[in-house]
């Protein structure tokens, strides 16, 4: 029987690495992106490119504009932060925390799932290396996939979705020492919360920061494009 999963990707180094557990553990996979007017846009540019080097079922691309709601510095007129201390990096919600955006997301994820008739769904949130976001927590995924089986027509008939998250108690070194294992190139993957035009990192927002640690701890050349860098 095929497993089928869907697979939320961003193209960021975490969802890369997700959605190559998910293949390599079988599943027929469904990447499903997402343009939510944020400011870092190359991040669906880089999604595109990377699909095309994995045997993708399907990738979808929706539309849903959360600029319209703003309140983050991804989709708002807000100053990303930079060079915050290693230390302030979990300690409070930052600026770029969007709200809701992952219930947000799994929502449409567990729509469509539905409608494959795939009942497992990947997400790259992380709980250790991360920027204090309340919906990378483990106990979030866990109600949300509580009410995924309340709330579908699947789950009342005995279906049972499954949320995974393979990366969730892993530290970003970890990270990417198992997607190298999986053969990731991540220098095609985009994580930047403010690139420049041609896509290039800013190297000091909260998410720069996490990923040039994890390069550094994992003793992986760093593959980034960086403004700074001619």
């Amino acid at each position: 029987m095929i497993k089928k999963a869907v697979v939320l990707f961003s193209g960021g180094l975490d969802s890369t690495t997700t959605l190559a557990i998910a293949r390599a553990e079988k599943y027929q996979s469904y990447a499903i992106s997402f343009i939510y007017g944020q400011r870092h846009y190359h991040e669906i540019k880089t999604a595109r490119r990377i699909i095309q080097q994995f045997d993708i079922k399907d990738h979808m691309i929706l539309n849903i504009p959360l600029s319209n709601i703003g309140g983050s510095a991804l989709t708002d007129e807000i100053e990303v932060p930079k060079n915050r201390p290693e230390g302030h990096l979990s300690n409070n919600i930052p600026i770029t925390y969007v709200p809701a955006r992952n219930t947000i997301f799994l929502a449409y994820a567990l729509a469509w799932a539905e409608t494959l008739n795939a009942f497992d769904l990947f997400i790259g949130v992380n709980a250790l290396d991360y920027s204090g976001y309340p919906d990378c927590r483990p106990e979030y995924i866990k109600a949300f996939e509580h009410m995924a089986n309340l709330a579908t027509k699947a789950g009342i008939e005995g279906q049972k979705f499954c949320i995974h998250t393979p990366l969730i108690q892993l530290t970003k070194a970890q990270i990417i020492r198992k997607g190298i294992k999986l053969g990731v190139d991540y220098s095609i993957t985009h994580s930047c919360y403010d690139p420049d035009e041609s896509g290039r990192a800013c190297g000091y927002c909260d998410s720069c920061l996490l990923r040039k640690k994890g390069f550094k701890e994992a003793g992986v050349p760093d593959p980034t494009r960086y403004i700074k860098d001619k």
